[in-house]
């Protein structure tokens, strides 16, 4: 027997590029309020990206960097290199300055170990003369001894290295920096050469090889002389000096370093019970510290990035069900010619989303833009932030559903007749 019923009509499906069409077009229309809410996105991601696009960066770099001190060295300090939080200067400045005595007696106390001290402090924002030629006022000058070439991992071009002999005559010698090397004897050998710093002659005896660059700052600027000259010649005798320890290997630093702590005891004179009076600074605790501050400053960009996309979001949701309201009889006037609700909950999701997602993209430009811009100033590799990027990417996706649902549910359910009688 024949079925001579009709045949149920297929629903004709509306096409994924022409809910994406009508969702740009609605956008478009509304361009500074689509704008407005796209920069509340952007700021949220941008802050967050940003911060840690530059924190990547120098966090990938730092291990080569600290190579400037040397593996197997440790310092010895009054203050603590990197202070983080409540480490504040007046928690140490009762501290006394560890003086040339005691440097040179600690020296001494390690040299019957085995174990080399260089000893240095430093004064920066000094012009070096010779003749009728100058630097700038941007050279370094250290006062030294003969194992701070092997403690900063410098190396000698020419001539020779401060002497132990020089700090004990108190000699007026000096090893000169790349830099200043280039500056003042462009067309001669610099070797027994005078020049002047701070009005006071120095023979040059060595030229350093060339280094470059340390976290933004020159190191081939830099010249040295034996700290007793140091002392007495550039600053007064009431400083602090740093100590740097050359460990015999990088495996021997924590015996070193219990080595070094009974000593510095022993000079400065403390009794059992007393804290320590001193700082010891290695790569580890240098990279620790740079931990610290990583973490406090990831964990304020998070923190204002959360507080910026939840703010987005609020928007979004606000837009979203302005757009509802405006376009009631637009989803009547759809639905009554076949519009399925899912259609029109695809196409203000999309719209939601597709807001999320352009000020997503934008703060991550941005924010990789402004952090690779930190790298470079500080003279470090850029990065691009693939992981932050990708969770960027999926948490505004997420804000875009989230916040976009109710008004796409609401703009959903609005039955036709009503909305075609709205005015």
């Amino acid at each position: 027997m024949l079925n001579l019923g009709k045949k149920k009509k297929k629903h004709k499906y509306i096409l994924f590029t022409d809910i994406l069409r009508l969702a740009t077009g609605s956008l478009s229309a509304n361009r500074l309020r689509s704008s407005l809410t796209i920069m509340g996105i952007t700021i949220g991601v941008f802050s967050v990206v940003g911060t840690m696009t530059a924190l990547t960066a120098m966090r990938n770099s730092i291990d080569s960097e600290l190579a400037f001190m040397g593996a197997n060295v440790f310092n010895i300090s009054r203050f603590p290199s990197v202070m983080v939080g409540g480490d504040g200067w007046w928690n140490y400045i009762h501290r006394p300055e560890i003086t040339y005595r005691v440097a040179r007696r600690f020296q001494d106390l390690m040299a019957e170990e085995g174990i080399d001290v260089c000893m240095s402090d430093s004064r920066g924002g000094i012009r070096v003369n010779f003749g009728d030629r100058r630097t700038s006022a941007n050279q370094v000058v250290i006062g030294s001894n003969e194992y701070c070439l092997k403690a900063f991992n410098y190396t000698l071009a020419t001539g020779r290295n401060i002497s132990g002999d020089d700090l004990i005559f108190n000699r007026s010698v000096v090893v000169i920096g790349h830099q200043p090397a280039e500056l003042l004897f462009p067309d001669r050998d610099p070797l027994g050469e005078q020049i002047y710093i701070q009005g006071h002659r120095f023979t040059v005896v060595g030229v350093l090889a060339q280094k470059g660059d340390l976290f933004g700052q020159n190191m081939d600027n830099r010249l040295m002389i034996p700290m007793t000259r140091f002392l007495s010649d550039i600053y007064s005798h009431h400083r602090s000096i740093d100590l740097s320890v050359l460990a015999p290997s990088p495996e021997l630093i924590p015996a070193t370093q219990d080595i070094a702590i009974g000593h510095m005891r022993l000079v400065r004179g403390l009794d059992p019970e007393d804290p320590n009076d001193f700082n010891i600074d290695s790569n580890d605790s240098l990279q620790e510290s740079f931990g610290k501050i990583a973490n406090i400053i990831g964990s304020a960009g998070l923190v204002i990035s959360t507080i910026a996309l939840i703010t987005a979001g609020v928007g979004i949701m606000n837009i979203m069900l302005v757009s509802v309201t405006e376009r009631t009889r637009e989803i009547g006037i759809r639905k009554s010619i076949g519009a399925r609700g899912t259609d029109v909950l695809k196409q203000f999701l999309i719209e939601a989303v597709f807001l999320s997602e352009i000020g997503a993209l934008a703060g991550i430009v941005l924010g990789m833009l402004v952090g690779n811009g930190v790298a470079a100033y500080v003279h470090v590799e850029p990065v691009f932030p693939w992981n932050w990027a990708m969770i960027a990417i999926f948490v505004c996706s997420a804000i875009g559903v989230g916040f976009g649902l109710y008004p796409a549910w609401k703009a959903a359910r609005l039955d036709p007749v009503e909305a075609l009688r709205f005015e």
